[in-house]
């Protein structure tokens, strides 16, 4: 089911009620060009009976909704991601009033895995967890946070053009010394998602409440 969405809260919106109890809401952030409807039914395949919480990104380019801005391919608005990591952060907790929801995991594709990973690291304890697909590192220092027993799913793409294995590992290893218990597998494939990546996301999210 399909909740409307209360008009107090800043971003647009969709909202599904959880139908199986005691799994966790996931925070469902699109890539560039999507938009709240474009990946719940990844939500749905990935965690059935989870609810979802799916927002989209408020920044246009050439009218495609990202979650920050940046400056060419790769290059982002560091200043920007910052400000939309405390907008999404304040929006989850709007969100979990209005909804009764408790922290979700993230699962976020491309842009929408940078703003998750973004949000993990700039305001540790909003998020339960974070599946991150072909994510890149957001900054270019990144905060310290402790993280400890955090749980975080990285799935890179070995033939990905756009994310270079190394700027996802230099992601992996800030979240583990920061202690998240993170889980970075690379996949052979490229930037789009394969039927692997939805079996891995699947498996480690009944991981969590097994």
């Amino acid at each position: 089911m399909t909740a409307s969405a209360p008009k107090s809260l800043a971003f647009v919106h969709r909202f599904e009620a959880a139908t199986v109890a005691d799994r966790p809401p996931l925070l469902v952030l699109h890539g560039t060009g999507g938009d709240e409807s474009d990946l719940l039914p990844l939500g749905r395949e990935v965690a059935p009976g989870s609810a979802l919480l799916s927002p989209r990104g408020p920044v246009l380019e050439n009218g495609m909704p990202r979650f920050f801005r940046r400056l060419a391919e790769g290059v982002f608005d560091e200043d920007d991601v910052r400000r939309r990591a405390a907008d999404l952060a304040a929006f989850v907790g709007q969100a979990r009033t209005a909804y009764g929801l408790p922290a979700p995991v993230a699962l976020g594709f491309s842009n929408g895995a940078n703003i998750a990973a973004a949000v993990l690291l700039l305001h540790p304890g909003v998020l339960a967890g974070a599946v991150l697909l072909r994510p890149m590192r957001p900054l270019a220092v990144l905060p310290e946070p402790d993280l400890t027993g955090l749980p975080v799913l990285m799935l890179s793409g070995a033939l990905d053009p756009i994310v270079p294995e190394a700027n996802a590992r230099a992601l992996a290893d800030p979240f583990r010394a920061s202690g998240a218990v993170v889980q970075h597998t690379v996949l052979p494939a490229g930037h789009g998602l394969s039927r692997a990546d939805l079996a891995a996301v699947r498996t480690w999210l009944a991981g969590l409440t097994a």
